[in-house]
Order: C-alpha cells, then structure tokens, then sequence
C-alpha cells in the first residue's frame, strides 16, 4: 500500500477510516498524525493526546487554552 502523505510503498503500511467513511493508508505513525492530527489554535501543534476543547477551538493542554483566554481548564487535579 502507499502511504497519501509521503508516497512510500512499504510492507506495514496501514489503513485509518475515519468515522465518515474516509480511508487513508499510511506508512508511519508520523504520516498518519501529520495528516489527521488537529493543531492546537494557539501555538499550532499537533494534539496527539487528549488536548483541550473549548469553543469548538483544539488546544494541546490548559497552558495554552489559559493563554488563548480560556479559563477554567487545567491539566491535571491533585
């Protein structure tokens, strides 16, 4: 299978549908983050954790969302 984002032929490819039907191949995990993952609104990188939603914007964690304006979100609980 070739992988849509970098065109290699490799024999571990893997196929992703997404909940629409949509199907991609791709070689690498890399791939298939670069071309599914959601960037975060504020700095721009890939969410490839849980991230943070508010608004329908995707942040990557509270930091973020904090700097964008969003309050209220944290990361984590003690």
């Amino acid at each position: 299978m070739r992988c849509d984002v970098c065109g290699n032929e490799y024999d571990r490819s893997f196929e992703v549908v997404t909940d629409g039907g949509e199907r991609f191949a791709f070689d690498s995990f890399e791939c298939a983050i670069h071309r599914l993952a959601p960037t975060c609104d504020r700095c721009g990188c890939r969410v490839i954790g849980h991230g943070t939603e508010s608004q329908g914007r995707i942040y990557c964690g509270a930091h973020c969302a904090a700097a964008a304006g969003v309050v209220g979100l944290v990361d984590h609980l003690s």
